[in-house]
């Protein structure tokens, strides 16, 4: 880590990072307030996080990250824009989801170019899978959004069968949705469409379980 990152680290850490705990995180004394919570995995930098945060100061945001540059580099942006809606879990995204996200409780996730994983012997690795996917849905308030972008076309394509293939997703879009205005548009990402490069977005939203009829 640079020691912009480490500084921010040692100020903010302590405020803005949330320690792991196998029980389920109470989110408005977390952000001080009731808000649409929603939930980041994989923010890398942090660049999105961080504009998408500043443009949206009614909705409260939780990012999940491993890497620490990661997680020092979000918090400089923090301290920078002077944001008040953003924590952090430096934690795996399957135990945070499993233990500290309850059921129907958030407003939306953002899965912004996770790792692809691009040799055919490591597509198990990639975090887009029935089993991740069909938690991740029990954790959508019905109406939320689940957002993933990928700039690997045949990691798209296995998105897009994974998620239409989940009884509690429906998808916005005809296949792949335009990149809604919400998600910015990163230096690297402009720079691939330069050079003819695609970029999918899926935009799915969580429907309501069919409730079973009455005898």
């Amino acid at each position: 880590m640079g020691t912009g990152q480490q500084r921010a680290l040692a100020e903010l850490g302590p405020t803005h990072v949330l320690p792991y705990a196998a029980q389920p995180l109470p989110l408005p004394e977390v952000f001080g307030r009731v808000a649409p919570v929603v939930l980041e995995i994989g923010f890398g930098m942090g660049h999105a996080t961080a504009e998408i945060a500043a443009a949206h100061p009614e909705i409260d945001f939780l990012g999940v990250e491993v890497h620490e540059a990661g997680v020092g580099a979000l918090l400089r942006r923090i301290g920078d824009a002077g944001l008040t809606n953003v924590r952090i879990i430096a934690h795996d995204a399957v135990e945070v989801l499993q233990h500290m996200i309850g059921p129907a409780s958030l407003a939306g996730v953002h899965i912004f170019f996770p790792d692809p994983w691009h040799k055919k012997r490591h597509h198990k690795r990639r975090l887009i899978q029935p089993p991740f996917v069909q938690l991740l849905a029990s954790r959508l308030q019905p109406g939320a959004r689940l957002h993933c972008a990928t700039d690997w076309q045949d990691y798209a394509h296995q998105m897009l069968q994974v998620l239409n293939a989940c009884p509690l997703l429906a998808n916005t879009a005809d296949g792949y949705a335009p990149r809604p205005d919400m998600r910015p548009l990163t230096k690297f990402e402009a720079r691939g469409m330069r050079l003819g490069h695609g970029v999918w977005d899926l935009v799915y939203t969580r429907v309501s379980p069919p409730t079973a009829p009455s005898r």
